[in-house]
């Protein structure tokens, strides 16, 4: 923080003894280690309420992330449920999608000799 060397404070020292005297000058001293322990309290706590506000704005911009991505997850879900609504409900009004239509007109293609068949079978048995 300072850049004063041994000699400086020797310097600095000599000069507070002349001129506060040998009475005053531990009641001095001791009060200016309590004022500067004070001060590096004060830088700590300064500090520590920095780190604090910061990582909350990391939290809230988790959480905003967060809650976009539920709200994005939310959105395609219930498109797909609707969309899954709307064709089981057009299945049960009887109208078929175009793809389940193209399947239940092959299917009914492969059914009717079975069904044009089966009655003459059955025509054709002995009666009991």
């Amino acid at each position: 923080m300072f850049d004063i060397g041994f000699s400086e404070l020797m310097v600095i020292a000599l000069v507070a003894l002349i001129v506060i005297g040998p009475e005053r000058l531990p009641r001095v001293a001791r009060t200016l280690g309590h004022l500067a322990g004070r001060l590096q309290r004060y830088v700590a706590d300064v500090k520590a309420d920095i780190n604090r506000e910061v990582e909350l704005d990391e939290l809230r911009k988790m959480r905003d992330s967060m809650q976009q991505a539920a709200t994005s997850m939310e959105s395609s879900f219930n498109a797909e449920v609707s969309k899954t609504e709307s064709e089981l409900n057009a299945a049960a009004e009887g109208k078929p999608e175009p793809q389940a239509a193209n399947e239940t007109a092959a299917t009914a293609q492969d059914q009717a000799p079975i069904q044009a068949q089966a009655p003459a079978a059955i025509e054709g048995q002995p009666k009991t």
